[in-house]
């Protein structure tokens, strides 16, 4: 059993960073692959990043790419979200998740955590 908590989350001006924070429990972190996902009120989760095992390998939805940056720190059980010039439309929970493989689908993925919100206001 792996439980995920995340942080990091507020409100920012449009053009503005925030950085979000998984940490997990246990001492499994390492055997799992992390995704963030998002979901706005009224829409469906989408897929925002994901990171390998090791952290060698990372996907990214294609709304994020160039501004956001996935990272893990396996020693700290810790996985991250770097967000950079932030858009209103990148108003959200945001949920991170663990899984077997690195994946870009909500099914994909076993363990989830509660949701932080990000705010970006124009």
């Amino acid at each position: 059993q792996v439980q995920l908590v995340e942080s990091g989350g507020g409100l920012v001006q449009a053009g503005g960073s925030l950085r979000l924070s998984c940490a997990a429990s246990g001492r499994t972190f390492r055997r799992f692959a992390m995704g963030w996902f998002r979901q706005a009120p009224g829409k469906e989760r989408e897929f925002v990043a994901a990171i390998s095992r090791s952290g060698g390998s990372t996907y990214y939805g294609d709304s994020v790419k160039g501004r956001f940056t996935i990272s893990r720190d396996n020693a700290e059980n810790t996985g991250y979200l770097q967000m950079n010039s932030l858009k209103p439309e990148d108003t959200a929970v945001y949920y991170c998740a663990g899984g077997p493989v690195i994946a870009t689908k909500v099914y994909e993925y076993n363990y989830w955590g509660q949701g932080t919100q990000v705010t970006v206001s124009s």
